[in-house]
């Protein structure tokens, strides 16, 4: 037996072992609020507990598929009576789980088209041939994109580029095999939609939730001006030293690429002009994205769920033959779907059996007297570790209202908690189950989970760190002190 056995052994034994230890444990002390409320943890949801150690060690070693380990995760509900059968696997056909499969058609469509090619070839026209600066363009039109669109569907159009970029750079290397440059353009592609997701109420569905709960606790109103005023430095701050660090973890085995320039130029001039499939593509997903923008206006909208656009041009481009059944069977990353149709299960399992929110007031009641900074930062880590493992939505909405109730305590501005604990929440850089762009990025075979977490420590460090930047500098200069007298 080789050694690679002998550690996928031990890793599915310890996560085995991690879950019993829990489910069978005697039961924990109660979690007292600010308010003196008490929270009792329930034996299910000690299991859940248990049960999402035991998923977060089957992912991030990969000791089977990630999508047999979301299988497990309803199982093992349904097994030990933790949620019923019904309950465990509904949450894998949960609206944002259509979302993502919406997304990944509407990429696929993008590169049976052509239009992807277009879009990755005049990118490269425009760069050159620095690797470093190809990485940066990428980057940042990312980031960019995610001002409009949410960043599952940014990912989605972005990931189809990208494997056109890297088939140009890896030129004779026919193979793909991994390479430093393939890593840092997907998981910089991950990460940077993250980072420009949090600068404007468009670029996922945790902001506006945030923005919900600091009203309800608070009374005032924050404009889509204001919050990307305050947020909108952060993440762009965030996008240039997330390029930064990769350069550094992932230095690019080229310095340049010679002769790239004028390959793309070739190979775009080989397309010949826009065809007719190409416009019915773009209009198609304009359309689509244009309802999604338009429900944060438009009141009739706003009951229809995200997913339905998204879902609609892909039925679309069914019916008009642009995909097919093949595409459906062969190209669909359906491991990837099922990733986190079981990260959407463990995550409403934590949030309905009380146990994240056991976990959540138990951590902030310990450092209910602290200094502000220590306070603030004790949220903000407390939601960076909750948005890897469950919904960003969630982890907004079982931290938040805990952690305002607290900073009046404190004498601390809820605006800065609000917009630190947004920000962290868009930027889950350890766990593939964080954020739909993480898991498509490692769609690409270019890294592994275990890279991809050892990568998020060092990023999710810089951004702890950004934010104390943040508090000190920026924030108080537009009108946002730390403390309130």
């Amino acid at each position: 037996m080789n050694s690679n056995s002998v550690k996928r052994i031990f890793f599915i034994g310890l996560g085995i072992c991690l879950f019993l230890i829990f489910f069978y444990a005697p039961q924990f002390g109660p979690a007292v609020d600010p308010t003196g409320k008490s929270f009792e943890l329930s034996q299910q949801g000690k299991a859940a507990i248990g049960l999402f150690f035991l998923a977060s060690i089957w992912w991030v070693f990969e000791v089977t598929p990630i999508g047999v380990t979301s299988l497990m995760i309803g199982v093992v509900q349904a097994l030990f009576l933790i949620r019923p059968a019904k309950e465990a696997f509904r949450d894998f056909m949960d609206p944002t789980v259509m979302f993502i499969l919406g997304s990944l058609l509407i990429g696929l469509a993008f590169t049976k088209s052509g239009i992807t090619k277009r879009i990755a070839y005049k990118m490269l026209v425009v760069v050159g041939e620095d690797t470093r600066k190809i990485l940066l363009g990428v980057f940042i039109v990312t980031a960019l994109l995610t001002h409009i669109m949410a960043h599952t569907a940014v990912a989605a159009t972005m990931f189809p580029i990208l494997v056109t970029i890297l088939a140009l750079y890896n030129g004779d290397n026919s193979e793909g095999k991994p390479t430093k440059f393939g890593k840092a353009l997907f998981i910089g592609m991950a990460y940077t939609a993250g980072a420009g997701s949090i600068c404007t109420l468009l670029g996922g569905a945790r902001n506006p939730a945030a923005v919900g709960f600091f009203t309800e606790f608070t009374g005032k109103q924050v404009s889509f001006v204001d919050f990307s005023i305050h947020l909108a430095p952060f993440g762009w701050a965030s996008v240039f030293l997330i390029w930064a660090l990769l350069m550094v973890i992932y230095k690019p085995e080229k310095s340049k690429i010679p002769g790239l320039r004028a390959r793309a130029k070739s190979e775009y001039e080989k397309l010949g002009p826009v065809n007719s499939k190409e416009i019915f593509v773009s209009v198609v997903v304009a359309f689509a994205l244009a309802m999604l923008v338009l429900q944060a206006i438009i009141p009739a909208l706003k009951t229809m769920d995200r997913s339905v656009p998204l879902l609609l041009a892909g039925v679309l481009f069914f019916l008009s033959k642009i995909l097919t059944v093949e595409d459906l069977e062969k190209k669909i990353p359906w491991n990837i779907v099922l990733l986190f149709s079981g990260a959407m299960s463990i995550g409403f399992c934590l949030w309905q059996t009380g146990a994240a929110q056991w976990i959540a007031i138990k951590w902030l009641s310990m450092i209910a007297g602290a200094h502000w900074l220590v306070f603030l930062l004790a949220v903000c880590f407390l939601v960076l570790i909750m948005t890897n493992f469950i919904m960003n939505v969630a982890a907004i909405a079982i931290t938040l209202p805990v952690a305002l109730v607290m900073a009046q305590y404190l004498g601390v501005n809820p605006e800065l908690v609000m917009y630190g604990a947004v920000a962290m929440a868009g930027m889950p850089f350890l766990l593939l189950i964080g954020a739909a762009p993480n898991a498509m990025a490692y769609e690409s075979k270019q890294f592994t989970t275990g890279e991809f977490f050892v990568s998020g420590i060092p990023a999710s460090a810089v951004i702890m760190g950004l934010l104390v930047i943040m508090t000190f500098t920026y924030w108080p200069i537009v009108g946002m002190p730390a403390l309130v007298r």
